[in-house]
């Protein structure tokens, strides 16, 4: 028997539990699948020690707190599951756990689309791809598996005594990759590290969170990168109730900083000549944002402590100074490589049209060019929050207002004219 609903949404992570609260503010019906469990991401794809990158005032939902973590902490992955699973009951989620949808089609000749899931079949006015960002771990094809070594995205390392004994490249210095070797150091390993294009803002700075002062800056609503930029990361950490990431330490403590990992022969990584490039670039966004900051204290009259010595940088380590070119993953005694590269979307079950020659989708805040389908969770939806929890709840809002509005349209039925009611 097929089942009818007025909207669809696929996924009951952060994206899917915010786009429920919005239908249900519209009185749209809805029905919320997940092929798992709620936030499955948080619970099992995530390392042991996880916490949140942004304070817990802050990466939350406006309508309820987190009860454990203070404010100001980092709130544990286990935390953040829990909380997505209370906003869920509290907002009344219709949410049905354990259902895969396995293919959407336009229905022939009417409206809506039908959906096929593990459970049968549903038909649906319009279908919210939610999703998210992190959906199939990238392990990019450099080292190949006869090279004996053991090599896992970051999605799968879970903890330092997991993993086999030895020296650990960690490919990646994103916030996952940089707070992984981090980890890996502290607990005894030798660790090399290929630091890629980044963002590196400083975690506090005159007493406020990074996370307030992009606020104030108006920098989380940022729409989109600028051309080129599309592959730089944010390094940024909330482990050990939040730091600025310093890869100059990190190196001093004896970690080896790399460029880009390119390719591999006979035993060793090709390394590329990025490095210092990188780092520089990291450096200048890092004092761009502080000078930022300064200005907007200065103009507002804010009465914040000034911080000079965060604008003085460790000395270069020999790693930056004379980079690495060539890496003899034996000879360093690397036995496992952690793969910090990111993930790639698919939405292959979507038989609808919408989506570029890569695949990618092809939309306007989450509204796409086929009438109906929708996605929220998407990298840069809307601005540089998108994929933030309070983010991708305001994102959620915008596509809610739009299915209502399509809604409208659709239930439209002219009134008879003044004559022809005579």
């Amino acid at each position: 028997m097929t089942e009818h609903t007025d909207t669809l949404v696929v996924g009951a992570g952060q994206a899917g539990i915010a786009m429920s609260e919005h239908l249900r503010r519209h009185g749209i019906p809805h029905i919320v699948l997940e092929k798992n469990r709620i936030a499955e991401a948080w619970r099992t794809r995530r390392w042991d020690s996880l916490v949140a990158n942004g304070p817990a005032w802050h990466d939350r939902f406006p309508n309820l707190e987190f009860t454990a973590s203070h404010p100001e902490a980092f709130p544990p992955k286990e935390e953040v599951a829990e909380y997505m699973t209370a906003y869920a009951q509290m907002i009344e989620a219709p949410i049905r756990t354990g259902v895969a949808v396995e293919r959407l089609e336009r229905n022939d000749g009417g409206p809506g689309f039908t959906v096929t899931t593990s459970d049968g079949v549903i038909e649906a006015g319009s279908v919210v791809a939610a999703t998210g960002a992190f959906q199939h771990p990238v392990i990019p094809e450099i080292v190949p598996g006869s090279a004996g070594l053991t090599q896992l995205h970051s999605a799968d390392y879970r903890n330092p005594e997991a993993l086999p004994e030895g020296a650990v490249l960690v490919v990646g210095a994103g916030s996952s990759g940089g707070q992984i070797a981090d980890e890996l150091q502290r607990a005894g390993r030798k660790v090399f590290l290929c630091v890629g294009p980044h963002d590196r803002p400083p975690r506090m700075y005159r007493g406020r969170d990074y996370c307030w002062w992009l606020g104030v800056l108006g920098l989380w609503d940022v729409p989109a990168k600028a051309p080129g930029t599309e592959h730089v990361t944010i390094s940024v950490s909330g482990a050990e109730g939040g730091k600025t990431v310093d890869f100059r330490k990190l190196a001093r403590e004896g970690m080896t900083l790399l460029g880009r990992a390119n390719d591999y022969k006979d035993g060793k990584l090709i390394i590329g000549d990025d490095l210092q490039a990188n780092m520089k670039a990291g450096d200048d966004y890092y004092i761009d944002l502080l000078d930022q900051c300064d200005a907007y204290a200065a103009r507002h009259g804010l009465d914040l402590p000034e911080e000079p010595q965060a604008r003085e940088f460790l000395p270069d380590p020999d790693c930056l100074t004379n980079p690495v070119r060539t890496l003899d993953l034996a000879a360093e005694g690397i036995g496992t490589i952690i793969w910090a590269t990111g993930y790639r979307q698919d939405f292959s079950w979507m038989k609808v049209d919408t989506f570029d020659a890569k695949g990618a989708p092809i939309h306007n805040r989450g509204v796409s060019q086929e009438p109906g389908i929708y996605f929220l969770g998407l990298p840069w939806q809307s601005r540089r929050g998108s994929t933030f929890i309070w983010g991708v709840w305001h994102d959620a809002a915008h596509v809610a207002d739009q299915i209502a509005i399509q809604r409208n349209y659709r239930d439209y039925r002219p009134m008879p004219s003044a004559a022809a009611a005579e």
